[in-house]
């Protein structure tokens, strides 16, 4: 609900005014957007992500990987790091229009007591606990909410059910919480998304249906459950895999040795083994678990 930067969003020419790009001193792309600082980082393992640096006054230029912290989310290259930056930007602009008030309210909420409330609009307020938080909305407010996701109870959690809230009142939420809201909807309820639109959502626009999808077409084939790279094979990983991957009760389960190459270009949902070219394995185990069984598998 509150994240401004968790988003896999394609190139955007959302307004850059305002925004200062630069390269650090050890040749990070770097962006700074009034008190807040982003940088492109390159992980050891390859890929790149969004840190920031908090309110740091130093010039870009000087800036260096240790002012970093933080995971803000993964991109794929200086062009989608500049996107995610103009996305921060709008983000940013929006909420300053948004007059949302900050606020402590006593108030008894299903995660707790509230240490901190934002008041969205009358009979919108956000609640913060010690552990979790969500959206509380008045009966008037509720009423509004369309029938399919409303909720008895007008308390709206902040992983998924914010959405539903984004959703009916969208004029009180920035254009990438609006979007992000959209995205939300479409991963969590497929289903109620496609009665109130009147049409199927199509493959990679749900993970939810697509991962429903995924389990019912693979229900008999072996899907991998956890891997580590063979000790006795070099190139190789060592993976233990179950029918179904793991849905369904009592599965039989095996080992396979798989080329670590063709391992890494896993899909989403995982790896799942092809019986004609993967054989079984019953070597010797590189898993603590296996290493004991007297009959190597």
């Amino acid at each position: 609900m509150t994240a401004a930067l968790n988003s896999n969003m394609a190139a955007s020419t959302s307004d850059l005014s305002g925004v200062e790009f630069a390269t650090s001193a050890d040749g990070l792309p770097v962006a700074r957007i009034g008190d807040l600082v982003l940088g492109m980082i390159t992980s050891p393992s390859g890929f790149a992500f969004v840190a920031s640096a908090g309110a740091i006054r130093r010039p870009l230029a000087d800036l260096t990987r240790a002012d970093f912290i933080g995971h803000d989310g993964r991109v794929a290259d200086e062009a989608e790091f500049r996107a995610r930056v103009a996305e921060t930007a709008g983000h940013k602009r929006d909420l300053a229009k948004l007059h949302r008030v900050q606020t402590r309210m006593s108030a008894s909420t299903p995660w707790g007591g509230s240490q901190m409330a934002v008041v969205y609009a009358e009979g919108v307020v956000a609640h913060m606990t010690s552990g979790h938080g969500g959206f509380h909305l008045s009966t008037e407010r509720n009423a509004k909410v369309h029938r399919l996701l409303r909720k008895d109870m007008p308390w709206y959690e902040e992983d998924c059910e914010w959405a539903i809230v984004a959703i009916g009142f969208p004029d009180l939420f920035t254009a990438y919480e609006r979007s992000m809201a959209e995205k939300t909807y479409r991963n969590t309820w497929p289903d109620v998304w496609e009665k109130i639109h009147g049409r199927s959502l199509a493959e990679g626009e749900s993970w939810v249906k697509d991962r429903r999808a995924f389990d019912q077409r693979h229900a008999a084939d072996y899907i991998v459950m956890s891997a580590i790279l063979s000790d006795q094979r070099p190139g190789m990983t060592e993976v233990v895999a179950k029918i179904g991957g793991g849905h369904i009760r009592g599965g039989a389960e095996r080992r396979f040795l798989l080329a670590s190459d063709e391992y890494a270009g896993r899909g989403r949902f995982g790896f799942v083994t092809d019986l004609a070219r993967h054989a079984e394995y019953d070597g010797p185990s590189s898993f603590i678990g296996w290493r004991n069984r007297g009959d190597g598998s």
